[in-house]
């Protein structure tokens, strides 16, 4: 099994080990900042801003880092990228602490991580087709979306436990130190390679890249459905803090393991993909269809059936995003690659900041029973089922 193999690799091991405590604290921190927006307002229509304005800056950086991970080392822009969110945690974690925090200074750490996340994206997935090696890179995808989502599983739990123990800035302190391997690794790796700069302004270079998407008719449709499924069915940031605490009256326990059966199911689907091999374009509208039955099945709101429900929608979700991201990967050549996958990274969060709000909205007008769980599920199930017709069933391209 590559995933296997690819551990073998000491180089790839150390980089794979310290990339899944980052995302250990990364999960802490986005499981907290929603409990925190939500001591400080109770609302979850400001809930849905706080994440819109995070996910916001993808329109703005996502093409540009794209022509920077093409132009320079990649991991050069890792260091700066990853030691900028480590800092912005901190003092997350130090206004809290201190009792100074208030929901202004939330929405501008919001947008400030946000930033450095779009521009993070393109270039981290690039780097590690360039560490793993086009040939591994299925493999590579596997394992890395088995950690992600590892630590998407522990993580909310146990931010619930520091959270009902230390208080919310424990997670965001937790999430600054959990940057400092991944960075020591970094430092350590070899310098990598950037194609250099050419004389053209650097929309002209992010344009071969939309030009790329729009020409390849695997690609195009790949990106097309993952920007439909990020608008209405992946808003987990908003849905799950929301339902948790306005629906079912949970506190920061229950909330975090709700938050970790969102985690099983994406788990599952990792080991799914890591011991199937190769991806298969209907395995997308097969995760959209997951997706629907998710919200459908939470709008019902049977008790003991929520985290199953959770569960069926992070498999969902992640069926979609590694089929889709091995897909693009494979498709692309080594030169283009950074600009393609930063129109990829557009698509997938650029849609945040208006699913995420539209999400809290619809739960505080009308409850999240009523509309933002229903009309989610129907408009998924409905989009899946015109979406298969023509749709490729061939399998990968090669590598």
């Amino acid at each position: 099994m590559l995933a296997l193999r690819l551990l073998q690799d000491p180089l790839y091991r150390r980089y794979w080990l310290a990339l899944f405590v980052s995302q250990l604290g990364t999960w802490m921190q986005a499981a907290s900042m929603g409990w925190l927006v939500l001591l400080l307002t109770g609302s979850a229509e400001r809930l849905g801003l706080v994440v819109a304005f995070q996910f916001l800056p993808s329109l703005l950086f996502s093409l540009p880092a794209g022509v920077l991970a093409d132009r320079y080392p990649k991991r050069t822009l890792l260091l700066l990228t990853q030691g900028g969110m480590a800092l912005l945690a901190f003092l997350m974690a130090l206004g809290i602490f201190a009792g100074v925090l208030r929901y202004p200074h939330v929405l501008l750490f919001a947008l400030l991580y946000g930033a450095l996340n779009a521009m993070d994206q393109p270039v981290r997935q690039s780097f590690t087709v360039e560490l793993a090696g086009r040939e591994r890179y299925p493999g590579a995808i596997a394992l890395n979306s088995f950690g992600f989502n590892t630590s998407r599983l522990v993580g909310p739990a146990l931010a619930g436990l520091l959270i009902a123990r230390y208080g919310v800035g424990a997670s965001f302190l937790a999430n600054a130190l959990s940057f400092l391997p991944l960075l020591l690794v970094l430092l350590r790796l070899p310098g990598g390679r950037g194609n250099g700069g050419e004389d053209l302004p650097w929309w002209r270079e992010a344009g071969e890249g939309l030009a790329f998407v729009r020409g390849h008719p695997v690609v195009r449709r790949v990106v097309g459905l993952v920007l439909f499924a990020s608008l209405l069915g992946m808003n987990f940031q908003t849905l799950v803090p929301a339902y948790a605490r306005l629906v079912l009256g949970l506190e920061a326990q229950g909330f975090g393991l709700l938050l970790s059966s969102v985690g099983v199911g994406a788990v599952l689907a990792a080991l799914v993909m890591a011991f199937t091999g190769r991806p298969r374009p209907h395995r997308l509208l097969l995760g959209v269809f997951f997706l629907a039955l998710a919200h459908l099945g939470l709008f019902f709101k049977p008790l003991p059936l929520i985290p199953l429900f959770l569960a069926l929608g992070g498999f969902g979700m992640i069926s979609v995003l590694i089929n889709a991201n091995t897909l693009v990967q494979l498709s692309v050549p080594d030169r283009l690659r950074g600009r393609v996958m930063a129109v990829y990274t557009l698509v997938m969060l650029g849609t945040g900041p208006l699913g995420a709000y539209l999400t809290g909205l619809l739960f505080e007008l009308l409850g999240g029973e009523k509309a933002a769980l229903l009309l989610g599920g129907s408009l998924l199930l409905l989009g899946a089922h015109q979406l298969r017709r023509g749709w490729p069933r061939e399998s990968s391209p090669p590598a």
